[in-house]
């Protein structure tokens, strides 16, 4: 079997009903556009990928897939996912002004093949651990009042989650409000967790987390940037809240995270650490070390649904991030949708396991991109 072309679609989303008022804040972009792409085969099955695109770049990386990695992928055998990997990943050294997520996109894609060429999910290619990942939420939650982050905890808990995750970087003074409002509305053993993404100085990230500390909260995400090693040591040293730390940086960097006891869990995902095959190497080298790898979502639908597949093959990891509804576009049915427990379950089909409501795209398909042999 060969690939033997790309075709990529821009979704076009709305994205207003992201927003609390309905109201696009001043510079975002009015209209979100989603890479979705193909990979073709010469025995007619294809393998699909989302790539990300609230910030304007969705043309960008269309764009790059066809003008950069075509080259690379038509031709190969999809089954060679791990030869095909490692091409992608040496190129990246002169690809001086990307980051290594399209390789996790295109990854996405071989592994779906791989999937539906063998007949199976792709948590059973990597080998299942369980079939199904308790959720918690997270919230957008800038700008959110005390009263209104209560209510949310509340509703998020009543719904049955199994964690809530805010977002406070408002500033210690607003933030530290919001932070007890939220264990007040759940009370002491529901889990919550706070991600500053790196809007925090040192001595502000150590003034709420010292708070966090008190309330019990379950870990402290990215409260500084994740290249400020120091500071995040000289947190570690000073809280009791466990770090989750590694989002932002690639896959090969983690290795000294783990050597030096940067943070008590790490970040990772299909889409910044080199999609299903970087996910994997990141699960196994933290497991070497004892470490969870926290999965954070990838807000992009068939990269959300591989993330699930690896968390359900690997065991040192706990949860499912969820997060807002307009991320899980374009399926027929949605594994990440959690029923009634708190619970997403892994798909039984061959490959992602999903199917693609075709009708919904093509209502929202703007621009097609297609590169052949």
């Amino acid at each position: 079997m060969k690939i033997t072309g790309i075709t990529t679609r821009l979704i076009e989303i709305d994205p207003r009903t992201r927003y609390r008022d309905g109201k696009v804040p001043p510079g975002r972009p009015t209209l979100w556009r989603f890479p979705l792409i193909t990979l073709h085969t010469d025995e007619g099955l294809e393998g699909h990928s989302t790539g990300f695109g609230p910030h304007g770049d969705g043309p960008a990386i269309a764009e790059t897939v066809h003008a950069v990695y075509s080259a690379d992928l038509i031709g190969e055998d999809p089954r060679n996912s791990e030869r095909i990997w490692q091409k992608l990943w040496r190129k990246q050294r002169h690809l001086y002004h990307q980051r290594d997520s399209l390789v996790g996109v295109l990854d996405v894609a071989l592994w779906d093949l791989r999937g539906k060429i063998a007949g199976q999910p792709i948590a059973q290619l990597l080998g299942v651990y369980r079939d199904r990942m308790p959720c918690y939420a997270t919230a957008w939650s800038e700008k959110y009042t005390v009263e209104e982050i209560h209510a949310e905890a509340k509703r998020v808990q009543a719904a049955g989650y199994h964690g809530y995750k805010v977002q406070l970087r408002d500033g210690v003074e607003l933030d530290i409000p919001r932070l007890r409002a939220v264990r007040d509305a759940v009370g002491p053993s529901f889990k919550l967790m706070n991600d500053p993404a790196a809007g925090y100085n040192y001595m502000q990230a150590l003034a709420a987390g010292r708070v966090m500390d008190e309330l019990n909260y379950y870990w402290y995400e990215e409260p500084v940037p994740d290249h400020n090693v120091s500071a995040l040591l000289q947190l570690g040293q000073n809280l009791k809240t466990p770090l989750l730390v590694g989002e932002t940086v690639r896959l090969t960097e983690l290795s000294g995270y783990l050597r030096n006891g940067i943070g008590s869990m790490l970040r990772g995902d299909t889409l910044l650490k080199g999609g299903i095959t970087g996910l994997r190497k990141a699960m196994a080298a933290a497991e070497l070390f004892g470490l969870h790898v926290e999965v954070h979502t990838a807000d992009s639908p068939l990269l959300d649904v591989a993330n699930l597949h690896v968390s359900c093959a690997s065991a040192n990891t706990e949860f499912t991030e969820i997060d807002h509804p307009i991320f899980r576009w374009g399926l027929k049915h949605n594994p990440l949708e959690p029923d009634a427990e708190g619970f997403v379950h892994l798909p039984a089909g061959p490959g992602l396991g999903v199917e693609l409501d075709h009708n919904w795209l093509d209502a929202h398909t703007g621009a097609i991109q297609t590169t052949k042999r």
